[in-house]
Parts: structure tokens; sequence; C-alpha cells
């Protein structure tokens, strides 16, 4: 389940099909997302330039005739002028390297590869971790199988998603007022998610108006909206942070009736993850199946053939291990990609000194027309606004390198109608080059860092900051000023001739 309102996780910029696509509840489900993507690609038959069970296996500049030469899977290899990555921000998978792994017998699954048709009626499950999908897992399969363990690190903090059903009248208010719910969550908001984050600090209130401003968002549902629509002090200051976790820690011990499942279902580190929300997580722990191994207490020792045994001698027996263990976020997506610069250095190499690094979370010094969607430092928000303000941008720039290109040869200003790599195969100019100047992406890092040093979030072991992936360096990997500064400063940018870039 997305924890984005169905009314914002789509595409902005089709007005007519915004009202007109169907959505029933307030938060829509994989297989609802992946129809919405095929409906999309159906309606602006997009599909005849995509080419499928086709694999990037490397891309390397070459400088003389200015183009990424890109080898593939299927043995195709492409002249591309610009490189544009849609990796995503989740996609390579952490699988933990537990002693024994291969010695199960059983079925293994990550929550990133899921099977179409897994059917878990009636089987023995252990679910690894607990973040934002280990927790939806354990709310979707808990009425099904025989028997679930949820062996946990970090216990979190999780409030009510809010989902279910939309009136008519809910949706005919949304679909009303689409233009200004669109420009209210690109230009006005920090994350894009649909309500406007507040700056009031916690303690300017007495104890009883916090719970009741900390109950009505229990009650209204979202972890963004809970962390941040409450109080504006939350993800900064201790003492206001360790209010809101005091007021979830009492919602955990009075949902959960086993005083030792919600002993250890408490968490102890700060409420400084990417919040999470739920359909009834912590209720599932009520079921005399499901139960709950605390790792801090008692670690995982190895797998064995019957299932995963732990510190305590105990032997978890499992017919299914799902290993619900994240991702090797946002830069992972690009070291297990062997893509080339200038010289042959490769971005795993580039950031290899001090951790992933760019200009805007879009562009990198030495690799010349390589524009990135979603790269490192890119807004730490709602991913569809995000995603499309990047490839606005992107757009943009090409264009007016493209312009100036065809204004140098032929002494007048030509927009570029299809941009491909075939102008150079017929024998024109090899074409403008875009780059990020090496100044631009220091002050660019160092503006994230900086945004960064006093959230809390970056106290937390959170794979926000890569602290989820064994041997991976700690690094800032978001723009944490919120989209609406984003959307400021690229417009600026723009302003100010394409300010950082080298375009010639």
């Amino acid at each position: 389940m997305s924890d984005t309102e169905s009314y914002l996780y789509r595409y902005s910029w089709d007005l007519e099909d915004l009202k007109s696509y169907p959505w029933s509840t307030h938060y829509v489900h994989q297989p609802e997302i992946l129809a919405y993507l095929r409906h999309v690609v159906d309606k602006f038959d997009l599909r005849k330039y995509m080419h499928f069970n086709t694999e990037l296996t490397s891309a390397k500049w070459d400088d003389s005739s200015s183009r990424w030469i890109i080898s593939t899977s299927t043995g195709c290899i492409f002249k591309a002028r610009y490189l544009i990555t849609a990796l995503g921000l989740l996609s390579r998978q952490n699988l933990p390297n537990f002693e024994g792994i291969n010695d199960f017998t059983g079925e293994m699954y990550h929550t990133g590869r899921w099977p179409e048709d897994l059917d878990l009626k009636g089987k023995r499950v252990g679910v690894i971790g607990n973040g934002s999908t280990g927790v939806q897992v354990v709310t979707a399969i808990a009425k099904d199988v025989t028997k679930l363990v949820s062996f946990q690190r970090n216990p979190q903090y999780s409030v009510p998603s809010g989902q279910g059903p939309v009136t008519d009248e809910y949706r005919k208010r949304v679909n009303d007022n689409y233009p200004q719910i669109w420009e209210d969550a690109k230009d006005q908001s920090l994350f894009g998610f649909g309500f406007k984050e507040t700056d009031r600090p916690t303690f300017s209130v007495s104890e009883e108006e916090r719970e009741r401003i900390y109950e009505k968002a229990w009650q209204k549902g979202g972890g963004f909206r809970f962390m941040f629509e409450t109080f504006g002090d939350i993800s900064v200051d201790e003492a206001a942070n360790n209010a809101a976790t005091d007021f979830i820690k009492r919602k955990i011990t009075t949902t959960v009736k086993d005083p030792e499942k919600a002993r250890k279902l408490l968490p102890t580190q700060l409420y400084a993850r990417r919040p999470l929300c739920d359909a009834g997580y912590y209720e599932q722990f009520n079921r005399d199946h499901v139960e709950v191994v605390s790792l801090q207490e008692t670690p995982i020792t190895r797998v064995t053939s019957k299932g995963i045994a732990t510190s305590d001698g105990a032997e978890h027996e499992l017919d299914v291990i799902i290993f619900a263990t994240g991702f090797d976020a946002v830069d992972g997506s690009y070291t297990r990609i062997a893509i080339q610069g200038r010289g042959g250095e490769t971005l795993k190499e580039h950031w290899q000194p001090q951790g992933s690094t760019s200009y805007l979370g879009m562009s990198v010094p030495n690799f010349p027309n390589l524009f990135m969607i979603l790269g490192p430092n890119g807004p730490f928000c709602n991913l569809p606004p995000a995603i499309e303000t990047q490839v606005e941008f992107i757009s943009d720039i090409i264009e007016e390198a493209e312009r100036r290109c065809n204004k140098g040869l032929n002494g007048a200003a030509v927009l570029s109608g299809h941009i491909n790599g075939a102008v150079a195969e017929a024998g024109h100019s090899p074409g403008p080059v875009v780059e990020a100047k090496s100044t631009a992406e220091e002050e660019w890092t160092k503006l994230c860092d900086d945004l960064s040093a006093n959230s809390l979030f970056r106290k937390t072991d959170s794979w926000i900051f890569g602290s989820n992936v064994s041997g991976k360096k700690h690094a800032v990997l978001f723009y944490f000023a919120g989209l609406a500064s984003y959307r400021k400063i690229l417009r600026e940018i723009v302003q100010e001739n394409y300010r950082g870039f080298k375009l010639f």
C-alpha cells in the first residue's frame, strides 16, 4: 500500500485523467498502482518506446562522438546523446548474509521481488524486518498463515493509515480542486503529501491540548501527517520527539494485550525514521499464532534447514522466510551498474571517497549528458511530484542545450523536435554537452549535509542515510528542505542561465 493518498500518487499533467480515472480508497495497493501505470502507457501509446526483458549492463561516455555507448543483456548496443536513468530509489534489494542461508529447504522471498501467485495460506512464515514493507506484510498475511514470526532488530513507531473507502463527496471535492491541490503540493509544502506542515512548537500548548492534537492525527491517519502536521519540531527537538513517542507507546501498550509482546514491540530509539503507517499492524500481535522476536535480545545465529535459529537456542521452524530487509537505497541502484564517465571513471569510483554526491540529485561532474531521476541528494518527499519536477528540469536543460547548439550551427535558434543519437550518425556535429561543475556538486553536497545536521533522522541507523546496508558508508542521501524549496532553487538556476552547469 502506498503511504501517499490516492489523489496525489499519480501524474499531475493530465487533468482530464486525474478527474476520470477511478480510485475508491484513500490509499492504493500495488495491483492498483500497476494498473494505473499500464493505463497511462496505453492511453499515450508509450509501449512502442519500451524494450522489455532488456537490462542495461554498462554505459560508457565516448568523448570523440559525444555519445553514451550503452550495452544491454540482449546484445543490443545503443548510442545515445543523452542518458537519463530512472532506476528508482528503492530497487537494489538488500539481502542479509546469514550463515546457512542456502541450507533452508523451504521457500525464501524478498519483498522487492514478490511472486504474483504466492499463496501463504496455512503456512508457517517468518518475516525478517519491520520497516514500511515489513509492517504491511505482517498486517496483510497474519490472518491467513498458521504461524507468523516477526523478527525485529529495531521496533518502530507506526500510526494508523486512515485507509478506507472514499465517499462520492470526497472524490468530487478533490476533482473540483485538483489544480490548486497540485499547486499546493508542489510549491507550498515540504513533502507534497497533500497537507500543510505546521511550524507550531510542541510545548507551545498545554499537555491536554497536545494529547487532543495527537489523538486527532491518530484518528485521521497518515505517518507523515502525524509527524509533520501535529507539531513542527518533532524531527529536530528530542524533547518534542519524546512527547510524540510517549503517545504512540501508550497506544501500543493499550492495543497489544500480551505484555511481553508489547514490551518487544515498544521502540527504544527516536521517532526519526521514515514515518510509518498501517492498517491494523499492532492488532495482529493479539493473534495467538503471531509472535515477535527481538533481534537485539536474541540475534539470529544462522538459518537452518528447518528455519531460523536465534542466540537463545531456539529454532523457529518455518515453511517460508520473507526478507523485508529493504534496499541499498538511492546510490545502490547506480553502483551495481558500470556507468563510466570521462576517463573511464565509474560512478562507484567517483563516490568511493566520501559517499554518493551529485548536483541537485540529477547530475555529476565528469559524467556529461547523464541525468539521474531520483539520484543521491534529491528531495525527500512524495515521489511522483519529485519525479515530475526533475523530468521537467531535465527536459528543459536538454532543450536549451539543443537550442544553443543549433543556433551555433545554423546562425539561428532552432528547437530540436526529437532528440536522439541519429544526428551524429548522419555526419553532423557531435552535438551539445551538458555537465555539472565540480564546484556546484561540492556546494550542493555541503548544503544537503548542513540541512540534515540538526535533524534527528541523522541520529538513527536508517536507510535514509545508508545505515541499513552492512559496510555502506554513512552518507547524506537527500535534500531535506522540502519540495517547494527545491523547486524554487531549480527556477532560480534556470533564471541564472543554468547556474552550476557547463553547456557547450
